[in-house]
């Protein structure tokens, strides 16, 4: 399934329950690459925070894989 796939269904899940829609794919893709590129000038943790909380977020049961 790809980007556009995925969204749809978030897209008609969000109708159904009446929720927000989600953000288009890389409506936000060079903000967080902004903001990465300053966090990442800023020193080396960043980088084992993201993972860690990667590591979690994968993980977590419920959670998509593959």
């Amino acid at each position: 399934m790809n980007a556009m796939q995925q969204h749809m269904i978030d897209s008609y899940r969000a109708s159904v329950l009446g929720t927000p829609l989600p953000p288009q794919p890389g409506v936000h893709d060079w903000q967080v690459a902004r903001e990465l590129g300053a966090e990442m000038a800023r020193g080396p943790g960043l980088l084992r925070t993201l993972r860690a909380r990667l590591r979690r977020a994968a993980e977590r049961p419920g959670t998509p894989s593959g």
